[in-house]
């Protein structure tokens, strides 16, 4: 009899050890979502010095726009798909002294995992979570763009942009190709409570391989210049 009280002990304390190891093993997994990449806090704003460029050799054109954008994530906003999600306002000025020129306002929402960015009414999947080096995504999924494939590289990384440093950062590999007559290069850094720091699109087509020799496309590129509260 009291070799089967033991046992039954062993068995009540081996079930209670599983429970508690999932259980912390279930916390463990949410605390590493890393939904703080996205930067999606009511008040947060981010000032880019952005620079457009665009090219038609054939025209003899070689466009350069320099300016600023802010961002600002405002208050609730219901969407197209019944969501409580948040504003995601921008501003543009053309220099740093100008007055801010409210441009747009589209909705950001985390939801299932992802980080959507409805513009120009069509959801894009900006960030999947958690951040971790095998994930890959359509960011196209939701609207009739292309398909495309994106995924992370030097996760959790310390940058510096425009001097201003950042303990962990996330790039998300947006595509890049080199040809004959082509270079293209996209990507987007995120840094862990602020956002969006960094972008690069450059979709370029070139003559013998140089780069330089850039007979049509775009570039776009931010930098971030300063972030906070409003």
């Amino acid at each position: 009899m009291r070799q089967y009280i033991k046992n039954r002990i062993l068995i009540l304390l081996t079930i209670i050890s599983v429970v508690i190891f999932f259980a912390c093993k279930k916390e463990s997994t949410v605390v590493k979502m890393h939904y703080n990449y996205y930067g999606l806090i009511p008040g947060k704003y981010i000032i880019y010095d952005v620079k457009e460029m665009y090219h038609d050799d054939a025209s003899n054109i070689h466009d350069t726009t320099i300016y600023q954008l802010k961002t600002y994530i405002g208050s609730d906003y219901i969407d197209n798909q019944g969501r409580t999600a948040k504003e995601f306002k921008r501003f543009k000025r053309n220099t740093n002294t100008s007055p801010w020129v409210l441009s747009d306002v589209w909705t950001s929402i985390i939801d299932d995992f992802k980080a959507e960015l409805v513009e120009e009414n069509q959801r894009v999947v900006k960030l999947v979570f958690a951040t971790t080096s095998n994930k890959s995504w359509n960011p196209n999924m939701f609207n009739t763009y292309e398909v495309l494939e994106y995924n992370y590289t030097n996760i959790h990384k310390p940058m510096n942009f425009n001097n201003i440093s950042f303990d962990s950062t996330i790039t998300v590999d947006q595509g890049s190709f080199k040809s004959l007559i082509n270079s293209e290069r996209m990507y987007e850094v995120y840094a862990t409570n602020v956002g969006l720091v960094s972008k690069m699109y450059k979709k370029l087509i070139i003559a013998n391989f140089d780069s330089l020799n850039v007979k049509k496309g775009s570039e776009i590129y931010y930098n971030i210049v300063s972030h906070g509260f409003e």
